[in-house]
């Protein structure tokens, strides 16, 4: 039978302050935690990773730059496209045989340009804030109509060519964005997820991206956790939670 042996000398691993803070509160909060569990956790914190489950691949990752940088690469993440942008649509135009127009403001709606232009003429000087005029304490309902083709010329307006502007497209979605960044925000709102290291080597759902499962089976080898077990020993605070491991790892 196999046993952790705390007094081998080995020096590859060390545990400084502010990695004996974070075992420190990782091991209050988890008081039953066992070895593999916590060596994990301490191995993500003194490493600064962050793994996250890219839902769509439903692959784990080390981080999220990793994904954003793989899928860019691939030139799957996101893609210019480019959009025609119609700027606005004429009221009048030479197709227009009358015209309801409002006296305060000079808005105005054609025949042919809206499906109820005498409605829409009678909504707008009703609600309208230049129109002072009052009937009986009411806004009066007041408009010019004309059907006189020189007049309705002038409230012709030559069409604006459309405007085309250069949008982004998601790779994953296909949904378009005004800027790159919001596809990136995107992306890692909708596609990404964190996974805590120590969740990631008993998990069977999904797929462990090569370099990641090669760092976890390479910090796994026993001799990297007897160095853990050593460098931890040495600080009185976790003395339990060494002997409890010891325990545990001679019992199986």
């Amino acid at each position: 039978m196999q046993t952790i042996d705390a007094g081998v000398t080995m020096s590859q691993i060390t545990v400084d302050e502010k990695l004996k803070q974070h075992l420190s509160k990782f091991l209050k909060k988890n008081k039953k935690a066992d070895l593999i569990t916590t060596f994990l956790s301490f191995l993500e914190k003194k490493h600064g990773m962050a793994p996250v489950l890219f839902i769509r691949e439903k692959t784990i990752y080390k981080s999220k730059e990793e994904v954003l940088a793989k899928l860019e690469a691939e030139g799957k993440l996101w893609r210019e496209t480019e959009v025609k942008i119609q700027v606005g649509q004429p009221s009048v135009n030479e197709e227009t045989k009358k015209i309801y127009i409002c006296p305060y403001t000079g808005k105005v709606f054609g025949d042919n340009t809206h499906p109820n232009p005498q409605d829409a003429i009678y909504d707008w000087v009703s609600t309208c804030p230049e129109n002072t005029d009052r009937i009986g304490g009411l806004r009066a309902k007041r408009f010019f109509v004309s059907d006189d083709p020189e007049m309705i010329k002038n409230y012709i307006q030559k069409r604006k060519d459309p405007v085309t502007k250069t949008v982004y497209s998601s790779g994953i979605t296909g949904k378009l964005f005004n800027k790159k960044q919001a596809v990136i925000d995107d992306f890692i709102k909708s596609q990404l997820k964190s996974v805590p290291l120590a969740d990631v080597p008993n998990q069977n759902r999904f797929t462990i991206e090569e370099s990641l499962l090669h760092f976890i089976e390479q910090h796994l080898e026993e001799n990297r956790i007897s160095s853990f077990v050593e460098a931890v020993s040495e600080i009185p605070e976790f003395a339990p939670h060494v002997e409890r491991w010891i325990e545990e790892f001679n019992e199986e």
